[in-house]
């Protein structure tokens, strides 16, 4: 039986040239994934820390991403 709490949820973001990152929720917090990276940047403990992060990782004057969830 389930409770309905989601243990799992994938959040990508999209600039104007497309996708440039997600997030992904996860059993210990929420990862941060740049698109063309190998490893995760890290893991956060709110999806609004870990969307901030994905922000800050984004080169000076970038448009802010729009994050869609999958």
């Amino acid at each position: 039986m389930s409770d309905g709490t989601m243990t799992k949820g994938t959040w990508v973001a999209f600039g104007p040239a497309g996708a440039v990152g997600s997030v992904h929720r996860t059993a210990t917090g929420y990862e941060v994934r740049m698109i063309g990276e190998d490893r995760a940047r890290g893991v956060y403990p709110t999806l609004d820390v870990a969307k901030s992060a994905l922000r800050a990782a984004l080169p000076p004057g970038s448009d802010w991403p729009e994050f869609r969830e999958h």
